[in-house]
């Protein structure tokens, strides 16, 4: 059981949580007329320091934190994965996120489906692109709660049977009022609590592992002893030739759909300008050295001798520091993953109501929506998402939830070709377009479940696996481009382009600048 300062320091920092949800009302500009983009986005007028907590608390989850470095404390090298695809977000997001703001800024998008209905003038698309996010978000959100209870177990904090299930669904609560009353300044005033709490405490864990075992090189050392190395020329934290392709795909697949799903999409369009876009991206790895110390646990749970439940890899790094830290130390790093899974929680659920009521809801159900009711009904799709993702927690299986979120990433990244290339050329038809993002989300969907929903997978028998997302996006491509052509010459029309971006890239011409980009 765990130990009454640790309990009484893990709900002082759930409560500091639950206080400054309730204080996001003074970022409020003004008494305004309520909107989807205030409610959704904070009306577009977060700075810098609040743009880069938002951003970066809803990048790095609580099941990031404990997920991958389980997947570090089983599997050995490929798990650092991350640290390379999070580096390959911050230029991407310099430069995709800042364009797509702009264009959404001028037009008042809030969604990427409103992007591409805008820039293609195609219903169709614009909905499998707001369905596809949906649909990848939905299970994303449900590991949130997965992280949680995770992280109480491993802590002795989650009571057995109903009354542990009340606790985490007690946590999640508060967040839900404050999130329906507030919107996306409720989780941006957290991720302050989160950044501040998260970095003091795995500060003051690397700090207790490393004066542990005596420096990095003891920790890997016994790590690879662990694992079974006993040749340190082959040493199992190395990745052998062939997982470097896997290695390769994972990383760079992640990073293209990282920036794909609604909830990123929605951090970055409440910043007030492009400049602030720019400043939070060369910022970002801050959060990613954060991440490459999470890893840097997985390893110190292997070498430390932490034995995890079977199937449950994720709860190595929980129990390493319930066995390092003392009571009110280990409560303030649970409470802080705790906090860290409720900020990407509220904005997935932000983002997939935002999806729903712009994209679906006001295009082919009620056209005349005034802004007050789309608030209205934004608010109750958010609050069931919320209760849908504790529903799926406690009515399927863990198993169920990981294998859906692994589909997830390979989805999302189908969306690729029609937001982020039609930032810079409207060349693909919308209906090339389509008919590649079917092709993409079978095949990516036939890849994964083949492979028993593993997402690095071979092409072909004998060949080298490689990420799933990444083969199924080029296959999407493949098709939208050779259809393309097919199209133009049977000439089926396009829909008009609402955007002001240029139809291809022209040589030496600048994109017009914004009005906040003074």
């Amino acid at each position: 059981m765990a130990g009454a300062a640790m309990t009484t320091t893990f709900l002082a920092v759930i409560g500091g949580a639950s206080l400054l949800a309730v204080t996001a009302r003074r970022l409020h500009p003004g008494d305004r007329l309520p909107s989807l983009e205030g409610w959704a986005l904070a009306d577009r007028g977060l700075g810098a320091g609040w743009t880069w907590l938002l951003l970066g608390g809803t990048v790095y989850t609580a099941y990031t934190f404990t997920a991958v470095p389980g997947l570090a404390y089983g599997n050995g090298a490929s798990a650092f994965f991350a640290v390379p695809y999070t580096v390959i977000v911050c230029p991407l997001a310099f430069v995709l996120l800042s364009r797509l703001w702009e264009v959404a800024r001028r037009h008042g998008y809030i969604t990427a489906a409103d992007f591409v209905r805008g820039r293609y003038g195609s219903p169709p698309l614009a909905l499998v692109v707001a369905l596809t996010g949906i649909l990848a978000t939905m299970p994303y959100l449900a590991l949130q709660l997965l992280g949680i209870r995770a992280v109480l177990t491993a802590g002795g904090l989650y009571p057995p049977g109903a009354a542990g299930d009340l606790a985490m669904v007690a946590v999640f609560a508060g967040l839900a009022v404050a999130t329906y009353r507030h919107g996306l300044r409720a989780p941006t005033v957290i991720a302050a609590l989160k950044a501040v709490a998260v970095f003091v405490s795995l500060t003051a864990v690397c700090w207790l592992v490393l004066d542990r075992f005596g420096g990095p090189g003891a920790v890997f050392d016994g790590a690879a002893r662990a694992l079974g190395g006993t040749d340190p020329a082959h040493s199992p934290l190395v990745l052998t030739p062939g997982q470097q392709p896997a290695y390769a795909t994972l990383a760079l697949g992640s990073a293209l759909a990282l920036l794909m799903y609604p909830h990123v999409l929605t951090a970055g369009f409440a910043a007030d300008g492009t400049r602030t876009l720019r400043k939070v991206s060369a910022g970002l790895p801050a959060w990613t050295a954060l991440l490459a110390l999470f890893r840097f646990l997985g390893i110190a749970a292997l070498a430390a001798g932490v034995r995890a439940p079977a199937g449950g890899a994720e709860a190595a790094v929980p129990m390493l520091v319930d066995r390092l830290m003392p009571g009110p130390l280990a409560g303030l790093v649970f409470g802080s993953i705790v906090v860290g899974a409720l900020v990407p929680a509220a904005v997935m659920s932000i983002a997939a109501a935002t999806s729903f009521v712009r994209n679906v809801y006001v295009e082919y159900v009620h056209p005349t929506a005034t802004p007050k009711r789309q608030v209205r009904v934004a608010k109750a799709v958010s609050l069931t998402a919320k209760l849908g993702a504790v529903a799926f927690v406690f009515g399927l299986r863990d198993q169920d939830a990981i294998n859906l979120q692994l589909l997830g990433g390979v989805w999302i990244l189908q969306v690729f070709p029609a937001v982020a290339v039609g930032l810079y050329t409207r060349w693909l038809h919308p209906r090339a377009l389509l008919a590649g993002w079917a092709v993409g989300m079978a095949a990516g969907t036939y890849l994964v479940v083949r492979e028993g929903f593993s997402s690095i997978v071979p092409l072909v028998a004998g060949s080298p696996e490689i990420y799933a997302g990444v083969a199924a996006l080029v296959l999407n491509l493949a098709v939208a481009v050779a259809a393309t052509p097919v199209l133009a010459r049977l000439g089926v029309p396009r829909g008009p382009d609402a955007t002001d971006l240029p139809s291809r890239p022209r040589a030496g011409r600048r994109p017009p600048t914004g009005a906040n980009n003074a």
